[in-house]
């Protein structure tokens, strides 16, 4: 296999699938292992493609030249013959012709030395660690998850919406905001109060609106102080929106999306889950696959409120009437009652945001999360309310002011329809997959409070 061409260079992950023995073949990545004796030298390069390395074999001549230049982390680009391997790793290898060494590394002082490092030290060093092979895996992962999001969207006809990153209004109403100040000016550079979004759902209702399903797929913010492993300070959100949908549309397409995006992802990334399912959580696999084989269950508040009243157990926080679900409550009614995915609905109307619609009860809004093992909340999502008047009292319930929201409440002025949508957390769904444990785990550079460094 030759780079004859414009190609810039070929992958190891096409190297070993295709190289034919005794073609000219080429290889670039970063050292992995090396190996130097009388007998025989070799590096293991790496780039990025694929869970395996290459092995490049050197000539005498070459080791002795280049040994103290081959430090772990040292780029190289190798030109040589593939041919077969003696070896019992691999059936191929590569026997170095040239060795140009693109990039030194200094083993005495590269941080990944040890061949077991913390996932809390590599967090410290989050520029170097996507070069371990957990983190290989990981945003290989995300980055097929993240394509397998965008096909299921646009394969059934959704619009991608680019929402607002900066916004003047809270759309959850919880009050987490960032604020962002440019200049000197007290009424701000907007000439309002600015703030970073902590959602896109209210500005792509109106999209939804026009062109009937549309999607978010962005960053978002919250400025709450908290050091759980499920909680970051930025973080991406998928919202979709469908006009003319209710509950029950909702909590379907979101049953479908979940079970979809695994799939794809899961025969996109077979070696990187094995990883996971070997090295991060044993049985990873055959937990995913009970979950799409079988129906999610679907429970109201009220009822799974009954589940944890009668179970035999202390909860840490009060369970019952007058009590919110907290993630103890979650884990429990996943992992013990339902023992899968569940959909929890019908929430009372003061535990959720103003804009969820209120059903015919007047105690409980059309609002539903979807609840999973080991992680509780995965997806919140809701009917909105469309009927003006209701929406109305709701803001005033909630002690909102009407103003900021002018062009939310003029889409039930004109048109307006039956609508709803769910947000899902990216980094929760990543976690659910792969059997890692902390948010700070599944994103490139976390920010967390008192966090953010990179």
């Amino acid at each position: 296999m030759s780079t004859a061409g414009t190609q810039r260079r070929i992958s190891i992950r096409t190297l070993l699938e295709q190289a034919t023995a005794g073609a000219p073949v080429e290889a670039t990545g970063w050292v992995k292992t090396a190996r130097f004796s009388k007998n025989v030298s070799f590096v293991h390069l790496f780039d990025g493609s694929t869970t395996k390395t290459v092995q490049v074999v050197l000539t005498a001549e070459q080791a002795a030249e280049l040994k103290d230049q081959l430090g772990i982390g040292a780029a190289l680009r190798v030109r040589g013959s593939w041919v077969a391997s003696p070896g019992g790793e691999q059936d191929h290898e590569i026997g170095a012709t040239e060795v140009i060494v693109v990039g030194t590394s200094d083993p005495a002082t590269y941080p990944l030395q040890k061949k077991r490092t913390s996932l809390e030290h590599l967090r410290t060093i989050a520029h170097l660690r996507p070069r371990t092979n957990t983190f290989q895996s990981l945003f290989r992962v995300r980055n097929a998850l993240s394509w397998q999001i965008h096909r299921f969207y646009q394969e059934r006809g959704f619009q991608w919406v680019h929402t607002p990153i900066l916004a003047t209004m809270d759309a959850e109403g919880a009050g987490e905001l960032f604020s962002v100040q440019a200049g000197d000016a007290p009424e701000g550079f907007f000439g309002k109060p600015a703030f970073l979004a902590v959602s896109g759902q209210l500005e792509v209702e109106s999209f939804a609106q026009a062109f009937t399903d549309v999607y978010t797929f962005g960053p978002t913010f919250r400025a709450e102080n908290s050091n759980t492993a499920r909680h970051a300070s930025e973080f991406w959100m998928i919202e979709p929106e469908m006009a003319f949908a209710d509950l029950n549309d909702v909590i379907a397409l979101a049953e479908e999306f979940i079970k979809e995006i695994t799939r794809g992802t899961l025969a996109q990334c077979p070696e990187d889950f094995a990883f996971f399912d070997k090295f991060i959580e044993k049985g990873l696999l055959d937990k995913i696959q009970a979950v799409l084989d079988a129906p999610f269950a679907r429970v109201t508040w009220h009822d799974a409120q009954e589940h944890l009243v009668r179970a035999d157990r202390q909860w840490e926080h009060p369970v019952g009437p007058g009590t919110s679900l907290q993630a103890e409550h979650e884990r429990y009614l996943a992992e013990e009652v339902f023992k899968g995915p569940v959909f929890i609905t019908d929430y009372p109307g003061d535990q959720k945001a103003f804009y969820m619609r209120l059903n015919d009860d007047g105690e409980t809004v059309a609002a539903t999360d979807l609840i999973v093992p080991r992680l509780g909340e995965i997806i919140g999502g809701s009917q909105r309310e469309e009927r003006l008047e209701v929406l109305l009292q709701r803001m005033a319930h909630h002690g909102m002011s009407e103003a900021p929201y002018w062009w939310y409440t003029d889409l039930r002025r004109f048109g307006s329809t039956p609508h709803g949508g769910f947000g899902l957390g990216f980094e929760r769904m990543l976690l659910w997959l792969t059997g890692m444990k902390n948010i700070r785990d599944a994103i490139p550079f976390p920010r967390t409070p008192g966090s953010a460094d990179f």
